[in-house]
């Protein structure tokens, strides 16, 4: 049976999400049904602009690139969240079915949110090993929510750093350090392992310790040492 207004039903399997009821989130649905662009096509889009954000964070620490691949993240993650919201939102109001329509709805996020997350491990000040720990776990989280689906469990969304959730802060991030200049962000040390931006453009790779002649209390910004020296 067909819905009198669609666009403003939110299926119960669908991720409770407040962007949906934006008059730009509307509108744009509007023109895309119009133009009759398929949600899958939609979905595709999000995916690359996941992939081009996950690309530019991994791409900060070349020499020179680190706030231009920043901002190019922050654009990467925009497309990557409009295609995640209107994918939907477009299916929904067009009353579009199709046989594909789920793998399409779950894949290109589960991608995106690999690439990102693992980009921002290789970002400059970050760490390799919690972004690739990032993504595994993003990932069992949506395959358990998928197997709990499959057995008829009803689909929960609670929880912290949800989907949107970590994108609006690795978008925060990256746009802050896109913005600011270096001397302004934040000099990590913990036990002579660094996380900070500055530490890190020196030693010339992200996460690495710097070369003992440029100790962390000699770099320029703010430092928050954790570790047991002095």
């Amino acid at each position: 049976m067909k819905q009198d207004n669609p666009s403003t039903s939110v299926a119960p399997e669908r991720r409770p999400m407040l962007t949906r009821e934006w008059t730009l989130s509307k509108a744009c649905t509007r023109w895309l049904v119009a133009k009759k662009v398929p949600p899958n096509v939609i979905s595709l889009i999000g995916m690359a602009g996941g992939m081009i954000a996950g690309i530019a964070l991994a791409a900060t620490p070349l020499p020179g690139m680190a706030q231009v691949m920043f901002l190019a993240a922050v654009a990467g993650i925009i497309v990557r969240g409009m295609g995640n919201l209107l994918d939907g939102m477009v299916a929904v109001e067009s009353q579009v079915v199709s046989p594909f329509g789920e793998l399409f709805n779950e894949v290109p996020d589960r991608i995106a949110d690999v690439v990102i997350l693992i980009g921002a491990g290789y970002a400059t000040g970050g760490n390799a090993t919690l972004g690739l720990l990032a993504a595994l776990v993003a990932v069992l989280v949506a395959y358990v929510r998928a197997e709990g689906k499959v057995v008829g469990a009803a689909q929960q969304y609670c929880g912290p750093m949800g989907k949107p959730g970590r994108m609006v802060v690795i978008l925060m991030i990256a746009l802050y350090c896109g913005l600011t200049p270096a001397r302004w962000q934040p000099v990590l040390v913990i036990k002579d392992y660094d996380f900070g931006r500055r530490r890190a453009a020196c030693a010339g790779l992200p996460g690495k310790p710097a070369p003992p002649t440029t100790p962390p209390h000699d770099l320029p910004g703010l430092h928050i040492s954790l570790s047991d020296k002095s």
